[in-house]
């Protein structure tokens, strides 16, 4: 079995190739038959070899989003279902986006969120530009391309977010400030309940509905939930013993009891004229779930020490099923506007990448601390985006700008990150 798992890239490097013939042949003859097929074989033929050739590696998860794109654009109805199970179910979706959040939280520390005081100039500037350039550019490019309205929207939306694991991976490879780039993304995660409204409203509010409140509180379910249950984790897992019981039963106890009243019928959620809960309620069911799921995972983590190592893995294969789920139910709009959403995806991110490098330096900003700068501004949260969309109920169309940034900015931002990588920072030696 381990040898076969090891000559696995090799094979899929043959099938990548094989299939590829296989698909340019079907498609020249006109059987689509013969290449949808072929060429679903090899792109995951090419996913798998990536780890077969060093310099590719680095690329292999960018490959399987490709994946995704291949899948979702030639079988499209087969991706929204499985059996009996409904694949685009808005509920489903929110889950996978919130794993998506989770994994990335449990790559986040406390002691991250407090090493922002040592770094609080480039912090500034960091947070400033992300939370102003690419809201702005991606206005920008919208506008000047046309686009329909709700495809601008997403253009905006994918702008508005924070910087997610992406980037932080980026920096990792690029040898920049890893610290940086970790408090970044934590510090632009916990503010985008009200930065990323405030610019979708601001900016994308001609173009759809948007509700600022009802947005607040979505980035709460779908992104402050699943981090602060990790970050509960984090805390846990350092705490003294007698600290960590008396916490857990500070939690768990006010919680059991609302339970059990609510089970026996002595109250109830205050409801709107809908029957849904109303916004507190939801706020506060909201942070039970983040207490429940924090300790949980504690637990889970105490039993087995290894399923920490699987998170990013979790966190992955969220995103490409978010991803596929949206070419899918997106498809028709991508026949259309896949070329125009493909440019403003590239303008948008390399927009971001040189003005995030290019003000950093101008500001006096290290070698360092400007390329991690430039990747948290270029590098946005496709997740984030993602969740967002699908709870405005518009993720084939609001979405659709995500399900296109997501495989370019990986590609970009890879294709940087090796550069710097390769250029060093004191001299021009390549680092291996």
């Amino acid at each position: 079995m381990s040898d076969l798992l090891r000559m696995l890239p090799r094979l899929g490097l043959a099938l990548a190739a094989v299939a590829a013939i296989v698909t340019a042949g079907g498609w020249a003859i006109g059987r689509p038959d013969v290449w949808h097929p072929a060429a679903v074989a090899a792109s995951i033929g090419a996913a798998l070899g990536c780890r077969a050739i060093p310099a590719l590696v680095t690329y292999q998860f960018t490959v399987w989003v490709l994946v995704t794109v291949v899948l979702g654009m030639l079988y499209p109805a087969q991706c929204l279902s499985l059996g009996g199970l409904d694949l685009k179910n808005k509920h489903l979706l929110t889950a996978m986006i919130q794993l998506v959040m989770f994994g990335m939280g449990t790559q986040m520390t406390i002691a991250e969120l407090k090493s922002v005081k040592n770094m609080s100039y480039p912090v500034f500037i960091g947070i400033l530009l992300q939370f102003s350039v690419m809201p702005v550019v991606g206005w920008g490019i919208a506008k000047a391309l046309g686009m329909p309205p709700e495809i601008a929207a997403g253009v905006v939306l994918i702008g508005a977010c924070s910087s997610g694991l992406a980037s932080n991976v980026m920096s990792y490879i690029a040898e920049a400030n890893l610290p940086l780039s970790l408090a970044l993304t934590a510090i632009g995660t916990v503010t985008a309940p009200v930065t990323t409204p405030f610019w979708m409203w601001l900016l994308a509010g001609k173009w759809t509905a948007i509700d600022v409140v009802g947005m607040m509180i979505d980035i709460i379910k779908i992104v402050i939930v699943p981090v602060g249950a990790a970050l509960l984790h984090d805390w846990l897992r350092h705490a003294a013993p007698s600290r960590r019981r008396s916490v857990i039963a500070a939690c768990l106890l006010p919680l059991a009891v609302a339970l059990a009243t609510w089970l026996a019928g002595l109250w109830s959620l205050p409801l709107t004229d809908a029957g849904e809960p109303t916004r507190p309620a939801l706020l506060a069911i909201y942070a039970a779930g983040a207490v429940l799921v924090g300790i949980g995972y504690h637990a889970l983590w105490q039993l087995w020490h290894g399923v920490e190592r699987w998170m990013p893995a979790a966190a992955m294969f969220g995103i490409l099923f978010v991803t596929l789920i949206t070419i899918a139910k997106g498809r028709g709009q991508l026949m259309d506007l896949g070329v125009e959403l493909f440019v403003a995806s590239v303008l948008h991110n390399v927009v971001g990448l040189a003005l995030g490098y290019a003000i950093c330096k101008l500001s006096r900003v290290d070698e360092r601390s400007s390329r991690t700068i430039a990747m948290e501004v270029g590098i946005q949260n496709g997740g984030m985006a993602s969740g967002l969309a699908n709870e405005m109920g518009k993720i084939d169309t609001v979405g659709l700008a995500a399900a296109v940034f997501i495989p370019w900015m990986n590609i970009s931002g890879s294709l940087l990150a090796n550069y710097w990588r390769c250029r060093g920072v004191q001299d021009d030696r390549c680092r291996t």
